[in-house]
């Protein structure tokens, strides 16, 4: 076994075999990596290193943070991991925060002593909570502390999870009391390039969640190759926008990219159209990264942008529509940079740049990566045939111990579940899922969890969930839901059902839409027929 820093072995145990991994591929020079390396050193002590810890790293309402005071506050939170929390290289460390520093801190500080970060969205419930922790068997958690009360639930189920530290807690049992009483010097581990730093988790389409694990290499590597060859960020751009940092679209885009050029970020808690103009104009932000919905939702109010600081505007999560794109052009005068990326491969891997972008086509493969349409039988389509987007580079799939990493990597390419064709010109456009996924807003919502909130209701007998074309939203949650005897279909009853579902899970994965039917289509052995669902009517 190659060189490990890691003394807690659970994340080397549970990955996929060898041959159930992706081919990676290392063209690039820049991705020739040493065999240890600490990516909390390269993307932000390197900086301070260098004579460059003076310069603003993150901004924030009523904060502004050099990157050397950022190196402060992650010493000192690595300090307590280690001294105050017991800590090794390897355990999991929950995180659950908004978009904030402290998030940031505590991030780069989990990085710093060997450990695996495991970001939560804030919206998960303590159902959604306890999956992850159980998943991960994470032992150790850093948590905003108004995000205290869903995790306080999952915890009492949680036998694996020994110590939680709250922060943005002014007592004297916060985290950053703790951090008062520690250096603000502390000795990176000296981690492998291949030592996972990072459990990414990915709703599966069955519910249950998956866990995508990333080493220090991959998190370097994707800073390596889209940003420089189609985003061109230079070290004045300051960085915004929505995606939480518990999303990889998020983490890259207003975290990692940034530092590893020594540029800023400014790191939002709300992230609505008008807190979104209102930012880029009151901290001058030059590079924004949001979904297409939210684009779409910005473009009527976005008339200051015109001329403003911002130049680079960036779109993933979602496919985006051309008039979308069309939309933001006509509002701000800036032509979109599309992308599609996935947890699986920590980030975008197709694009195309301002001036490369063609409205409906994603855009082409990202230097570092190749990518194939494939047909049904594993063999590349034809030059416009509808089929199976593949794709290799230097990041891949590696699910934590799921026998559906089968489903995702075949014959080393990772299948991303998109249904895409490539033109004569090389460029990619989207068609639809190949899966069960919906894909709303940018979130990632599996149908069958949603459908399992539904059936706990009391009024519920059977029900369906798939996703809904939708203008704004790429597309809406929609259950066709069948009714037991004595209750009335009414209006009133699919609002009881949906502040139901907003109430077990996560809210944004509630039914926009609730149809009420009288049977469900199945098979002769009860399953539950999806497509006959989503056929015309």
């Amino acid at each position: 076994m190659p060189y490990s820093a890691h003394l807690d072995t659970f994340t080397r145990d549970n990955l996929p075999p060898p041959e159930a991994q992706p081919e990676f591929l290392f063209e690039l020079p820049e991705l020739k990596f040493p065999e240890r390396m600490n990516c909390a050193t390269e993307l932000l002590d390197r900086h301070v290193a260098e004579d460059r810890g003076g310069r603003v790293c993150i901004q924030a309402p009523n904060l502004r943070w050099t990157y050397a005071e950022l190196q402060e506050k992650a010493n000192r939170i690595a300090n307590v991991l280690v001294q105050d929390l017991g800590i090794v290289p390897g355990n999991r460390v929950l995180l659950r925060a908004p978009n904030n520093p402290m998030m940031a801190a505590c991030w780069f500080a989990v990085m710093k002593v060997g450990a695996v970060a495991t970001a939560t969205m804030p919206l998960l419930r303590a159902k959604e909570l306890k999956h992850v922790i159980a998943k991960a068997k994470v032992t150790h958690a850093l948590c905003d502390l108004r995000l205290a009360e869903e995790l306080k639930l999952a915890a009492a189920e949680s036998p694996d999870l020994k110590h939680i530290r709250w922060f943005n807690d002014a007592s004297a049992d916060g985290l950053e009391a703790a951090m008062a009483k520690h250096s603000a010097e502390f000795s990176n581990v000296d981690t492998a390039r291949d030592d996972t730093c990072i459990l990414a988790f990915t709703s599966g389409t069955t519910g249950q969640p998956k866990a995508t694990m990333h080493f220090h290499r991959d998190v370097m590597a994707s800073c390596l190759c889209w940003p420089p060859y189609v985003l061109r960020p230079t070290p004045d751009d300051i960085f915004m926008g929505t995606p939480p940092l518990a999303f990889t679209f998020g983490l890259g885009g207003l975290l990692l990219f940034p530092l590893s050029i020594g540029a800023s970020t400014v790191l939002l808690e709300q992230g609505g159209p008008q807190d979104l103009v209102d930012a880029v104009l009151k901290y001058k932000a030059t590079i924004l990264f949001t979904a297409p919905t939210s684009y779409r939702a910005i473009a009527a109010i976005a008339g200051p942008l015109r001329g403003s600081t911002l130049k680079k505007c960036v779109s993933a999560g979602e496919a985006l529509p051309a008039a979308t794109r069309a939309l933001w052009k006509e509002a701000t005068g800036i032509e979109m940079i599309d992308g599609i990326g996935a947890t699986e491969l920590m980030h975008i891997f197709i694009s195309a740049d301002e001036k490369e972008a063609r409205p409906g086509a994603t855009g082409k493969v990202v230097p570092g990566y190749i990518a194939c349409v494939m047909d049904d039988s594993g063999r590349p389509a034809k030059t416009g045939e509808i089929g199976k987007l593949a794709v290799k580079g230097p990041t891949g799939c590696r699910y934590l111990a799921d026998e559906r990493q089968a489903n995702y990597v075949k014959d080393g390419w990772n299948y991303t579940g998109d249904a895409y064709t490539l033109d004569d010109e090389g460029y990619f456009h989207y068609h639809s899922r190949t899966d069960d996924m919906i894909i709303s807003a940018g979130y990632n919502i599996a149908g069958p969890e949603v459908e399992d909130a539904l059936l706990r209701h009391p009024k519920v007998a059977e029900c369906g969930v798939i996703g809904v074309p939708d203008q704004e939203r790429g597309q809406v949650v929609k259950a066709i839901v069948v009714l037991r005897p004595g209750n009335d279909p009414t209006p009133e009853t699919a609002k009881e059902l949906q502040d139901y579902v907003k109430q077990s899970i996560a809210p944004y994965k509630y039914p926009r839409q609730v149809e009420f039917v009288a049977s469900l289509p199945r098979t002769e052995t009860g399953k539950l027929q999806r497509f006959r669902l989503r056929a015309p009517k």
